[in-house]
């Protein structure tokens, strides 16, 4: 009996130590990619070792953590999909058995706790650090602008706590809520601040993803070569490099004549704008028959396929909240991995849904950088300062947070929310999740006619203000 439990204990032991290892090796791999993101944007230092540099070190290092955990975030739900349909396919394999049910758990709650971690102490810290230069009348150096950051952090605390107290006051007023208030930090507060943050973050996926889709089909169009249909470009060529010719003509004569000088700068943008326009045409003109006249369309129909189809089951999970209340996105607290599969269809249906989730995400990214409130974020290439990388840090750390919970919430899957993220106490308001639905199919839509018929409205306004103009 006592090597049964000393063998079941070994089991134990073995079987944490592998999952420690599998998830330190993913999350070393999502580390090593962020950092090589966020290098690749940063702004190029000096080589000295002062301070300031010392801190920007610090700052980066946080900011990639953050990055890195938001990759994981992302990847959770295609992760978890993929993991029970190998199972279902290889129920005996010996080579997979260490992808179980609490592996796959145990990535969840470090997903929020790392989440949770980032967003109210990780990416504060490193603000509040860099704007740091230690308390009037102290010794300057790194350990005065630490304790400056502590203290800051501190307050901010005690504010966000306050505001959490009072709004939970005025929400729920009754005896029970109003003893719940002096509860342990832990079982109420956090809990309860990040499902609001939860919240905020799914309003701005559904701000961000609508705009996001439609314009994916601009910046898809920019980086491939469009169909060249009765265009020469030898003779767009031509008259490029007569306008780039003309252009720095005029330039040289600015330079030896004083008169000239103040028009130079217009003449500068005009250069670079030619310049732009020859390289797109050169591109056009190396670019092959294939890559000219079937990538182009075929990209555009999967984006307009993905669109759909993520705007059909938007609209078919409509019809199963108003059929079935079951069809709510809950939490599940017991995972049962590998026993049956969630998908209709299958693993066909199972890579559809990943698909989707990755193209959502990556359109709320490109959606949230082309709003006009946010475009002061988006980063240049080595040219982008420490305060607009953490600021693009916690909005991509917000959006890839709520993103299983939307992907659930729309019905995009039908994989349970696990750990803290099914947790939240909005999932389970029928009239706030079938409101979502009802905005993000509407706005989606809206989105998606705006851009395909622009074309038309700005020729019919052309026309019109023609037939107005007196002859």
């Amino acid at each position: 009996m006592e090597e049964d439990e000393v063998t079941i204990r070994e089991q134990n032991f073995h079987s944490q130590v592998r999952e420690y290892i599998i998830c330190f090796l993913l999350f070393a791999v999502l580390y090593i990619v962020s950092y090589c993101i966020i290098t690749r944007y940063k702004r190029k230092s000096d080589d000295h070792e002062d301070e300031d540099a010392v801190v920007n070190r610090i700052s980066m290092y946080l900011c990639t953590f953050t990055l890195a955990v938001s990759g994981g975030a992302v990847l959770l739900l295609p992760f978890s999909i993929i993991s029970n349909e190998i199972l279902l396919s290889l129920p005996k394999n010996y080579y997979i058995q260490w992808l179980n049910g609490s592996l796959i758990h145990g990535l969840w709650n470090l997903v929020s706790l790392f989440s949770n971690l980032c967003l109210f102490v990780l990416m504060p810290f490193a603000y509040f650090f860099l704007e740091s230069e230690g308390f009037a009348g102290s010794k300057k150096g790194i350990k005065a602008r630490v304790l400056e950051t502590f203290v800051m952090l501190f307050l901010l605390g005690l504010l966000i706590l306050g505001i959490v107290w009072v709004a939970s006051a005025l929400i729920d007023n009754d005896a029970a809520s109003m003893e719940s208030l002096y509860a342990d930090l832990w079982e109420f507060y956090l809990p309860y601040l990040y499902s609001c943050i939860s919240l905020m973050g799914g309003l701005l996926l559904l701000m961000c993803t609508p705009v996001g889709l439609s314009r994916m089909f601009t910046v898809m169009g920019q980086l491939l070569v469009k169909p060249t249909i009765l265009e020469d470009l030898d003779e767009q060529m031509y008259c490029i490099q007569l306008q780039e010719e003309a252009l720095q003509h005029k330039l040289n004569g600015s330079a030896s004549n004083s008169y000239l000088r103040p028009n130079s700068q217009h003449l500068y943008k005009e250069l670079d704008n030619i310049r732009t326009q020859r390289t797109k045409l050169e591109r056009k003109k190396k670019a092959s028959a294939w890559e000219k006249n079937l990538l182009y369309p075929i990209v555009m129909l999967i984006l307009l396929a993905g669109t759909a189809i993520s705007v059909f089951l938007v609209a078919l999970n409509i019809l199963y909240l108003l059929v079935d209340e079951t069809a709510l996105p809950k939490g599940s607290a017991d995972p049962d991995i590998g026993n049956a599969s969630l998908s209709t269809f299958g693993v066909v249906q199972a890579v559809v849904e990943i698909i989707l989730m990755i193209y959502l995400m990556v359109s709320s990214v490109v959606g949230f950088y082309s709003l006009r409130i946010f475009k002061g974020l988006t980063p240049r290439k080595d040219d982008t300062t420490m305060t607009t990388i953490i600021g693009c840090c916690v909005s991509i750390l917000v959006l890839s947070s709520a993103l299983p919970v939307m992907s659930r919430t729309l019905g995009i899957t039908r994989f349970d929310l696990l750990g803290d993220f099914g947790r939240f106490n909005w999932l389970g308001n029928f009239y706030i999740v079938l409101s979502y639905n009802l905005l993000f199919a509407v706005v989606t839509t809206l989105c998606l006619v705006r851009k395909f018929t622009s074309a038309v409205r700005e020729e019919l306004l052309k026309a019109l203000e023609g037939l107005q103009s007196p002859v």
